[in-house]
């Protein structure tokens, strides 16, 4: 709990009705501001966070898929003598592993709603033309100008708009603009985790009916390598994915972040229904397109958001 000293310190209030010490005492009193005014100028160019440990997860998450397409491709569907079930299987797990690696690029590279950083200037504060009681809070990392649902990443160095949490995997936060890719990264990816296990299971029971040098055109222990480390594999990136899956779908439909429910933060915003909220994130109206990485959901350009302490 800040004291009323240091919180002088990082709020800006309206002049009139005494002095500093008595505005730092009076009601909070939100102040709404078209989202135009604390959309980064980085929202429309490339952006990528500069982290040594996001960047290895990030490498790390490719290599692992690239793994399980030269296992899937080389040990199973090329050696196998049913050309149908080559095709089919082929053609369906590399469309979801294109997907993946497409919802995570898109999730790695869009802004997830960073606030403008050092716009908490004294002109552009006196240009809100605060009234007596009202109140905004100044970020004291980033000295920006901060948003109701906004909160402080110390990875991207920015605050970030209904920030979720930091995601290592994809080397950035899971915010406002990007949390539709990164649903659709931990879907596409719980979806080729079981498929790749289905085609393992069905492999190694043709395998011990038939040669296992007919199998697979490596040698028997090399085969049964690959088709273990793929299976160990695919079962720890479904149970992950999936659950991050879940979560983040549960956290869209009560319209609660990840950060806001560790917190238990008191709720300040209108409740919307689930089906509302979805659609906030995937877009207007419901569509193939909720499903696709390269469609961008419109947000709404005329949302508001309050600034508070």
């Amino acid at each position: 709990m800040k004291s009323p000293v240091h919180r002088c310190r990082d709020v800006e209030h309206g002049r009139g009705q005494g002095g500093a010490g008595t505005n730092c005492l009076q009601a909070e009193q939100r102040i709404p501001i078209s989202k135009d005014v604390i959309t980064s100028s980085s929202a429309s160019a490339m952006w990528f966070i500069r982290d040594a440990c996001g960047i290895i997860c990030a490498v790390i998450t490719w290599l692992l898929v690239f793994y399980a397409e030269f296992v899937v491709l080389f040990v199973m569907l090329l050696p196998s003598k049913n050309l149908t079930y080559s095709i089919v299987n082929g053609t369906l797990f590399n469309t979801l592993a294109f997907l993946a690696l497409a919802s995570h690029l898109r999730a790695m590279c869009t802004d997830p709603g960073a606030v403008p950083k050092g716009n908490a200037t004294k002109e552009y504060i006196e240009s809100l033309q605060l009234k007596p009681g009202q109140v905004v809070y100044k970020c004291p990392k980033c000295c920006s100008i901060k948003p109701d649902r906004a909160h402080h990443c110390s990875v991207c160095k920015r605050c970030i708009r209904k920030m979720d949490h930091h995601c290592p995997w994809v080397n950035n936060c899971v915010g406002e603009n990007n949390q539709k890719y990164f649903v659709l990264f931990t879907m596409y990816i719980a979806l080729i985790s079981l498929h790749a296990l289905v085609m393992v299971v069905f492999h190694f029971l043709n395998c011990f009916e038939d040669d296992w040098t007919k199998c697979s055109s490596f040698s028997p222990p090399a085969t049964v390598i690959l088709l273990i480390l793929l299976c160990f594999e695919g079962l720890l990136f479904l149970i992950f994915t999936s659950v991050m899956f879940g979560t983040q779908v549960h956290s869209i439909c009560t319209d609660e972040t990840g950060i806001e429910q560790l917190k238990k933060e008191e709720r300040r915003w209108a409740k919307k229904t689930k089906w509302m909220n979805m659609r906030a994130v995937f877009g207007h109206p419901f569509s193939l397109l909720w499903f696709s990485p390269f469609s961008t959901p419109d947000h709404g350009k005329a949302e508001t958001y309050q600034y508070v302490v």
